[in-house]
């Protein structure tokens, strides 16, 4: 199985980006109580697994699907990451992972689900394979190194970094990223990207999100 879509249980997605990405999946994990968003839409569908502490579940549907259920009650670590644990752990031969409904309803799980994305490569064994977080309104994904990105021209781009110590050059930006100091989670926002391949050169190997719509 190499795509998984991890469904989480911020705002289901209407767009039609993100609704094909979670109708394509070749298996979908759920969060808790997004299972129930998922049988809103798929109701005749059984995901490969429901994962989390059970909190927002119901009880008919934890009856329900008792055989796909995987309750882990400590409180370390968010649902979300949970589900990562699950795929990783049991399908170690995904190359895509697509985090769908980490984001809406409360702007504090948002913020947080973004910076773990931002820690994953840290925290989680992923290799190579492609984790990202699609909303309506864009996509996030995490860099960790120097790279080309294959983004367009004239997309609307953030960047993140919690590594003050981080320098980054970069080619195809409106403004580049070579003077920030990534010492505040605004310095790169808003930026524009002015050519189809955006550059980024790293002084040394860390975490950096980016998110484009």
């Amino acid at each position: 199985m190499n795509s998984i879509v991890i469904l989480c249980n911020g705002a289901f997605p209407t767009e039609p980006y993100p609704l094909f990405l979670l109708d394509s999946a070749e298996g979908v994990v759920c969060c808790d109580g997004a299972l129930g968003k998922y049988l809103q839409r798929h109701p005749d569908s059984t995901p490969l697994a429901v994962v989390g502490d059970m909190d927002s579940l119901s009880g008919e549907l934890r009856g329900r699907f008792s055989a796909i259920i995987y309750h882990e009650a400590e409180q370390e670590y968010n649902d979300m990451t949970k589900a990562m644990r699950w795929v990783l752990r049991f399908h170690p031969e995904v190359t895509d992972i697509t985090i769908l409904g980490a984001t809406g309803l409360r702007e504090d799980h948002t913020v947080g689900n973004l910076g773990l994305l931002m820690e994953y490569p840290r925290l989680l064994d992923l290799g190579d394979r492609r984790v990202q977080m699609v909303s309506d309104f864009g996509t996030a994904f995490c860099v960790t190194d120097s790279c080309d990105l294959h983004l367009g021209e004239g997309r609307r781009i953030s960047l993140f970094s919690a590594d003050n110590s981080l320098r980054v050059s970069s080619t195809g930006l409106e403004w580049p990223l070579d003077d920030v100091i990534w010492d505040a989670w605004w310095k790169a926002t808003l930026n524009r990207t002015v050519s189809p391949i955006v550059t980024l050169n790293f002084n040394h190997p860390s975490s950096l999100l980016v998110m484009v719509d």
